[in-house]
């Protein structure tokens, strides 16, 4: 590792400043959904590196920006090397970060998914882009870094850690971003990493899954207990309890029955009636669960050969069931995916909300990240990946896999209808009245507010539907035409990032501003 600058060497172990952010949201934000639930949504590893470097004798400044925050106010000062982690819409707050700080002589280091999905496109902005992060990692890089012009240094383990920092060592961190929220607060914690699945699309199905030291989860329950009155755990497991009688039997171990609440996202397949008693006697009080789609992905949902009503009808019938033991059910739909054409799936898709009304539904927009699923891989070398700034994968406000069965106008319109049906005034007052407080107290109105929030797409997929009718270059993109990105997208990363587009490394900026090509359109109010 080369030093430039004259970089002067890395200070001793024990006097280092090490600041941390954690890129929660990627612009600012005062919507109350936000407000109540961008701080549950904090990260793990940005604490787990916060806990090794004070391990090795660090000084560390942990930062969260949910959105809410003045966040040039926020960012840690007087320190010698900065971590972030950032999901992909993050990525130009996070690289105009790194700019800032890196013309201060502070070496910047990117972890998180984005880093693991573009690592080539993030190591020309940081000095270090790290995958797999264990603490050996760590405590090497911070014995010797150095600061890198131009291309960064790629850095991984073998392999994802065998055991994690639980609550307790983690409990300064988790308290600082607790404190940002005044309803829902759930502490972070995982129990396992990978996952049992293979779906094509998802960033975990390469990962073999592992579960995490059971001594450690019982003592981060029986710690959380005591800090907390009936706190509430929300679970990251990719798949959770997928060795359901362990996690159980360690969870009524630890906790008495009725201290502790919890939300996971977990399969179908495991959710049968004898295992849905067993979740709600330790707490369930929200599953999320994913269906993708009516013509694929049938491992997770046990449904066998079953495709189109007949997955739909058995489908309603499962959820319908959960629904009776847990509070709150989300279920996740992919949409785009070259099994779906025509109207059918989403009419399927209505008629399972008519047959499951207490359910939640989650619509995404099919996107593939750079290099981080099979799906991606494979898109990505059948040129069907149209370059959407990163800023609009979200998957809700643009897709960037070039569609097989529809035009980008026929989809948003029906991206319209679905979401407008889903959270329609009819949908929402039947999902109100079946809803059971018991994740949090007010759990019902909580889910009229996401409720709300949600139902805003289903205008801009109307106004995306209009804008690709009536624009050839904005709908010629989306097809994965060459063409450079529309002027409007550029105007909305300017406006999200506010002072800190005047950070935005040269290329990144040169490239965003090539697009300011076409007639002037508008981009619809934006999710």
């Amino acid at each position: 590792m080369s030093e430039s600058r004259g970089m002067r060497p890395p200070p001793a172990l024990g006097s280092l400043r090490v600041g941390i952010v954690d890129l929660i949201a990627r612009k600012p934000s005062r919507s109350l959904y936000a407000r109540l639930m961008h701080p549950n949504f904090a990260s793990i590893m940005p604490q787990v590196v916060g806990v090794w470097a004070e391990e090795l004798g660090c000084h560390v400044r942990y930062v969260t920006y949910t959105g809410f925050e003045d966040l040039e106010q926020e960012l840690p000062d007087d320190i010698d090397i900065l971590f972030v982690a950032a999901f992909t819409p993050a990525a130009y707050l996070a690289y105009s970060i790194s700019n800032l700080f890196r013309k201060r002589g502070v070496v910047t280091v990117l972890g998180g998914p984005h880093a693991r999905a573009y690592s080539e496109d993030a190591l020309k902005y940081f000095d270090y882009v790290v995958g797999f992060t264990d603490k050996d990692l760590i405590r090497d890089l911070l014995k010797g870094f150095s600061r890198h012009e131009g291309q960064g240094v790629w850095l991984s383990a073998d392999h994802q850690p065998q055991t994690l920092p639980g609550i307790r060592e983690r409990w300064r961190f988790i308290r600082e971003t607790l404190d940002k929220t005044w309803l829902l607060g759930a502490v972070p914690t995982i129990g396992s990493l990978g996952c049992p699945y293979k779906c094509s699309f998802c960033i975990d199905s390469r990962i073999d899954y592992q579960t995490l030291p059971y001594d450690q989860i019982r003592e981060d329950l029986r710690f959380l207990g005591a800090q907390l009155r009936r706190p509430i755990v929300a679970w990251h497991d990719p798949n959770f309890a997928v060795r359901f009688d362990d996690y159980m039997g360690i969870m009524e171990e630890a906790v008495p029955p009725g201290d502790l609440r919890f939300i996971a996202e977990s399969s179908l397949s495991l959710l049968g009636e004898s295992h849905l008693k067993r979740l709600a006697r330790n707490g369930a009080g929200g599953i999320i669960t994913g269906i993708e789609s009516w013509f694929d992905f049938n491992n997770k949902a046990k449904q066998g050969d079953r495709t189109g009503f007949d997955k739909v009808e058995a489908v309603a019938e499962q959820v319908n069931l959960i629904a009776r033991y847990i509070p709150y059910v989300q279920t996740n739909f992919v949409w785009g995916l070259d099994q779906d054409a025509g109207p059918e799936p989403f009419e399927l898709t209505k008629r399972f909300l008519d047959l499951a009304p207490a359910v939640f539904p989650s619509h995404s927009l099919v996107a593939a990240y750079g290099d981080s699923s099979p799906l991606a891989v494979r898109l990505q070398r059948e040129g069907r990946v149209a370059d959407v700034p990163f800023q609009f994968l979200d998957t809700s406000s643009l897709h960037n896999v070039v569609l097989k069965n529809y035009s980008p106008g026929e989809f948003y319109g029906r991206m319209s209808d679905i979401v407008r049906y889903s959270y329609s005034p009819r949908a929402n007052w039947r999902r109100f009245q079946r809803h059971r407080d018991g994740l949090v107290s007010g759990g019902r109105w909580l889910t009229l507010v996401r409720s709300a929030s949600s139902s805003r797409r289903a205008r801009y997929y109307a106004g995306l539907q209009a804008l690709c009718e009536s624009d050839r270059q904005f709908s010629g993109f989306l097809s994965g035409e060459t063409l450079p990105a529309p002027a409007c997208l550029r105007q909305k990363i300017k406006a999200d990032l506010g002072k800190f587009y005047d950070h935005l490394p040269g290329e990144v900026a040169n490239h965003l501003e090539n697009g300011d090509v076409g007639r002037d359109v508008l981009l619809p109010n934006y999710v």
